[in-house]
Parts: C-alpha cells; structure tokens; sequence
C-alpha cells in the first residue's frame, strides 16, 4: 500500500499550539476592543450563493476573480465567502426589524485563490466591524479610533492613510478621464506607493487613457500641495463630487483632531483601495516601521450596497473596518511580541501510581476555577517535570502514595524551586 503523500494545500496553514495560543490572544485583544466600543456579535455562512457573492455591490470584477466556487447536489451554484461584507449586507437587507444603527462584529474564516505572500494566504481569517445607519462621519471617525486602540493594546505603533473615493473620482472627472475607466484608473493609482509613476504611467497609457487626462493626472500626483485640501478647493467649485468629497474629509478631519490622533491618521489623496463597493472615505492601516509593508488593517464607506442586494436605490449609510488576523500574527511574530511567556495552565498534577487520587485533586481544583493538566502517560517524575518547565508551567503538584496516606500533595514552584505542602482529604466518603 502506497504511503499518502499529506500536505496542506497551497495558501492554507495548521497552527500548533503555541502559535495558536498567541492567535487567540490576538482575537481576544479585538474582540475585548469590539465589546468595549458597544459591538453586537454576528456570524454568517461561510457557503453562499454564487450570485450573492458576485454582486456588483460586492468586491468587482478583480476579487471575484479569486472567489472559490462550487456546487452542491442540486447543481446549485455556490461560492466561498471572500470576505464579511456582504454577508453582513445581506444580513441587514433579509432583516428590516434590524434597529438602526447597528452595529456589528465577526470574527471568521474567509477564502480567496489569490497570490500568496507573508501574512498574506487564501484561508484566513478577518475581524470586521460594521456600522449601519450613520450618515455623519463621526463613524468613520469611531472605527479609526476603535483601530488605534486595538493596535496599541497589541503593542504595534500604527498609521492610519485616508482619503475619500468621491474626491478621487471627481479629480479623474475633472481630468476628462473617461467614465468607463474611472473604476480602471482607479485601481492603477492604487499601485502607486508600490510600483512608482514611471508604470502607473505605462499603465495608464495602456489603458487607452487620451494623452491631456494622463498629463493631468501625472500632474496630480506629482504636485507637492495635494496633501493639502486649499490644493481641491478650487476643482470643487466645477466638480460636485470632488466638492462633497472634501466636505467629508474635512469633516472627519475636525473628529480627529479633536481626540489628537490626527498625527496618526494622515491624508493620502492617491489611497484608493482597489474594491469597487466603496462610495466614501476609505483607509488603510500600515505599521510605522514597516515590518511589513502591506496593509494590516482596512476599510471605508459603501453606502450602496444594502440597498443594491434589496434590489432598491435606497441608500444605506454604511461603513465598515477590517482587521486581518493572520497578519497581525505574522507581525507579532517577526517582531517576536507577545511571546508565549508562561503557560495558561495553573496546575501541572503528577501522579506517582495514583491515578485516581490525582484525578480527584484536579476535579477539585478545577472546580475552584484554575486551569489544570493532569498528566495521564504515566511518565518518570523527571521526565514529567522536564516537561513542565518546557511548557513554562509555574506549579506543579506531585502526588505519591505517602502523600495520599498523610492525606496532603506538594506544589513544586518550578521558577524558584521551592516546594510547599498543602492539606488535602483523599477520602471521598468524608469530603
């Protein structure tokens, strides 16, 4: 019989208990920040219809590319979920009842057949909240804020970019790009930081862009005032929605400054993030001393797309943040942060052929509310206490026979050494 050759496929990853100790750490930290921020708990399939998924309210056209398909025994046509957005959209759009605003977190596994790189796989996992029913950008403002403080209680210095799709795609207007290229051009520019002018150029130019709107563009991005909003002031007065655009900016910008975190929340008139959703201030979390320099966080407003899957105009103020735990993970771990310092156990029982008596003791210790592992192989009490201090156990009980006898166990300090003994009573008739 031929021996399988077991692999885990392309983009996908086991985490053993030591890496996965420190990832749930990670999930409590931004689940614990997701409560504190008031944040109700949702959960969505992971299985969905293809055609829900692939909503034009959904990634667009480059995303979808990635998306993992399928179908079922009625020939259903299926599809994993790529992120938490749209399941959330749909959740709000299947449910009226839903009392505005609302505002939600998920923390789950999402699937994408995409290009593999660090802290980047097509199994991972996303921590989003969402907030629906919120028009002013005090929302955008909260889940900056919301981010800060979640990266700051996982000791990672952070800066947030920001920028607004509505001025972006005015400029693009005001530069006479084409309106069935807006979205192209769009997802070009967002290349910029990684790939230079040189090639946004070329690729712009490949794009079939007319020469005036490529002149002007470079001239956009090359300008030293367009971090400055006085530099949009004057498109604003020809292009509505540069002008509403800037309002918002603005807007969110007086939030920011009021709380001081505008030193880490920076304009950047070229993010653009590549989804299509997007109708409003977008943004992206970078790490100041760029460890890594993909983003390790993201998010902005899509007011369309609840209204979109109700099959409506209406418009659903809504926005959203995301939070990449697998990322974070790579971070802390290439940073060595947030080390497996002492075990989460308290107790480490080791019987010395008694087996039942130390089984009593953990139940009874565990009923206290402590953490116990009891060692069940049967180990020499060297080898078991070698594997106590390797696992950074702090106390270990050792139970013998004499110990039954005088009806008492012995705690082993294993960082100082010293032993104490403490009473306890074997016989269960007289407990």
């Amino acid at each position: 019989m031929r021996k399988m050759d077991y692999q885990n496929v392309r983009g996908t990853q086991d985490y053993l208990p030591d890496a996965e100790v420190v990832r749930r750490k990670i999930r409590r930290t931004l689940e614990d920040v997701f409560i504190q921020y008031g944040c109700k708990p949702l959960e969505t399939p992971i299985l969905n219809y293809t055609e829900l998924m692939a909503s034009k309210y959904g990634g667009g056209a480059e995303i979808l590319e990635e998306m993992y398909t399928l179908t079922d025994r009625g020939e259903r046509d299926l599809a994993l979920r790529y992120d938490l957005t749209i399941p959330f959209a749909k959740v709000v759009a299947m449910n009226p009842t839903i009392r505005l605003p609302f505002k939600r977190y998920e923390i789950g596994k999402v699937f994408r057949d995409g290009p593999i790189k660090t802290g980047r796989f097509r199994e991972f996992t996303q921590c989003d909240v969402d907030i629906v029913g919120v028009d002013s950008q005090i929302a955008e403002a909260e889940l900056m804020v919301m981010a800060l403080d979640a990266f700051s209680k996982l000791d990672l210095n952070v800066i947030i970019q920001y920028n607004n799709r509505k001025l972006l795609t005015g400029m693009l207007e005001v530069f006479e790009t084409e309106a069935d290229k807006i979205n192209k051009v769009v997802l070009i520019l967002d290349k910029l930081e990684k790939v230079g002018l040189e090639t946004v150029t070329s690729e712009l130019t490949a794009l079939g862009l007319q020469a005036t709107s490529i002149n002007l563009i470079k001239q956009f991005l090359t300008d030293k005032n367009n971090t400055s909003y006085s530099y949009y002031e004057p498109f604003s007065e020809i292009n509505e929605k540069v002008m509403q655009g800037l309002e918002e900016l603005k807007e969110l910008e007086t939030y920011l400054e009021y709380l001081g975190v505008n030193q880490q929340c920076l304009f950047n008139p070229f993010l653009a993030r590549g989804l299509e959703i997007y109708t409003g201030t977008i943004y992206e979390i970078f790490l100041s001393d760029q460890t890594i320099k993909s983003s390790i966080g993201s998010g902005g407003r899509y007011d369309n797309a609840i209204g979109g899957l109700l099959g409506t105009n209406e418009s659903f103020s809504t926005v959203g943040i995301s939070f990449g735990l697998d990322v974070i993970y790579t971070v802390l771990l290439l940073s060595k942060e947030m080390v497996l310092e002492s075990s989460d156990v308290d107790f480490y029982i080791i019987p010395i052929n008694t087996q039942k008596e130390a089984l009593l003791v953990a139940s009874n210790l565990r009923n206290q509310g402590f953490k116990v592992e009891l060692d069940l192989s049967s180990k020499k009490v060297g080898k078991a206490l070698d594997k106590a201090n390797k696992e950074k156990v702090r106390n270990v009980i050792l139970i013998g026979e004499d110990e039954v006898k005088q009806n008492q166990f012995k705690i082993k300090d294993m960082l100082s050494g010293n032993e104490r003994t403490e009473f306890f009573q074997f016989n269960i008739e007289e407990l």
